[in-house]
């Protein structure tokens, strides 16, 4: 099957939250990709993003936009919500 040139391309962007904790240390990671699965893997194998270097991330979050900017227009507003990144590290890291 070929799509016609004209023809709106549906693809599916994530934002995600990412939690870590070692001990008393728990942080959480905000981004947007268009995989979840390999981008989990790729912060888990040390190749994602250099914040998130050197430990185990779960998955604790995700939203699906229909375009990259919707994605990147989210995770900027994500990245600034403490209040709600805290509520989700009380919930899944007691």
């Amino acid at each position: 099957m070929t799509s016609k040139p004209d023809a709106p391309q549906t693809s599916r962007c994530f934002v995600y939250v990412l939690g870590s904790h070692s001990g008393n240390d728990i942080r959480t990671y905000v981004g947007w990709t268009t995989d979840l699965r390999r981008r989990l893997t790729a912060h888990n194998s040390g190749t994602g993003a250099r914040s998130t270097r050197g430990r185990e991330w779960s998955l604790l979050y995700a939203e699906c936009y229909r375009t990259k900017s919707e994605a990147m227009h989210r995770e900027w507003h994500l990245k600034r919500d403490r209040r709600f990144r805290a509520t989700l590290r009380q919930c899944l890291f007691p």
